[in-house]
């Protein structure tokens, strides 16, 4: 049988909007407050599109870094993935139009969504690309624009989302580095706990759909936080094992920044003291498809990886679904 390549991070790059919007601020829009918010979710601001800046733009900022990183052009990406559940349109993907953007011409592009989850799955199809020799780099961005489906009259909702986006490029490493495991998910029964209704060929756009706000996020936030929880333990145990390693074994824990209580439940399941844990939802709050990306890429920029260290990533999101990955830097 044919030995499959090692495949690993090469080059990271994040972005996120300048623009902060603050609890003070929602305070303003909704009826809540900072404690309310804090104490139960971990978010103090989060990170909000201009007017006009799409998901493609965020991408594109991200990208840029993470190829400068890699020390590598566009025209060498063989492969773009962007896990995203707001794409710049329908379609084309916005992967294609970054593809553009970048000047990649001879990069395959596609857009992948698995909400939340969506940047681990794109690492998972990425690295299978490049073991088998297929091709030989690709460039897989998490990126949401999260605002544009945010219904900020909804305090139950609004307090939780911002926007951004995290890239890596992802090559062959030496040997013993790289993805050691994947472990991918899903719930399809559980969809209609967290989904935006209209828009697609089931509930097409109308004046109706508008009027009930069926193009907003909904959230049954009891029901996922309870699948958050289940699943961040089990798909943890499970790629561990299929890596063969413990949880003695990681040097990091990368999980899905969604609400601090969540990652809590996941440290002490774990055992993991606060230094080998990535948490940042108290400046970004959940940016989905981002999420993981930006914590990771704010990690590796931070020093908080050494060569040879063992980083999990977690994610779990509408679906629903889940993803993890064991990865020796």
């Amino acid at each position: 049988m044919r030995q499959l390549r090692p495949v690993g991070i090469i080059g990271t790059g994040k972005y996120v909007p300048e623009r902060i919007l603050t609890n003070s601020d929602l305070e303003k829009m909704v009826e809540t407050n900072d404690e309310w918010i804090v104490s139960r979710t971990g978010i103090k601001e989060r990170h909000i599109a201009a007017p006009g800046q799409a998901t493609s733009d965020l991408a594109y900022e991200a990208a840029l870094k993470a190829l400068e990183s890699a020390g590598m052009k566009a025209e060498e990406l063989d492969l773009i993935i962007v896990a995203t559940v707001t794409p710049d349109s329908a379609f084309p993907s916005t992967a294609c139009i970054l593809q553009d953007k970048l000047g990649a011409k001879g990069a395959a592009a596609f857009d992948l969504s698995a909400a939340c989850s969506g940047f681990v799955y794109s690492l998972a199809t990425a690295t299978g690309f490049i073991q088998n020799g297929m091709y030989n780099n690709a460039l897989v961005i998490g990126a949401d624009t999260l605002s544009s489906i945010t219904d900020y009259t909804d305090r139950n909702t609004c307090v939780l989302f911002g926007d951004g986006a995290g890239a890596v490029i992802v090559g062959e490493v030496p040997e013993g580095r790289g993805f050691q495991s994947f472990d991918l998910g899903a719930e399809g029964s559980g969809g209609s706990l967290l989904n935006l209704e209209a828009g697609g060929s089931r509930l097409p756009a109308s004046h109706q759909t508008v009027d009930d706000k069926k193009h907003f996020i909904y959230m049954n936030g009891r029901e996922v936080f309870k699948f958050a929880v289940r699943v961040m333990g089990s798909a943890t145990e499970r790629v561990l094992t299929k890596a063969g390693l413990t949880k003695e074994n990681i040097d990091l824990f990368v999980p899905h920044q969604a609400n601090i209580r969540i990652i809590q439940s996941a440290m002490q399941r774990l055992e993991l003291p606060p230094e080998k844990v990535v948490v940042n939802v108290d400046k970004y709050a959940n940016t989905s498809a981002a999420s993981i990306p930006l914590a990771l890429v704010e990690a590796a920029e931070e020093g908080r990886m050494k060569e040879g260290d063992a980083v999990l990533m977690v994610g779990f999101g509408g679906g629903l679904t889940w993803g993890a990955s064991v990865l020796i830097w």
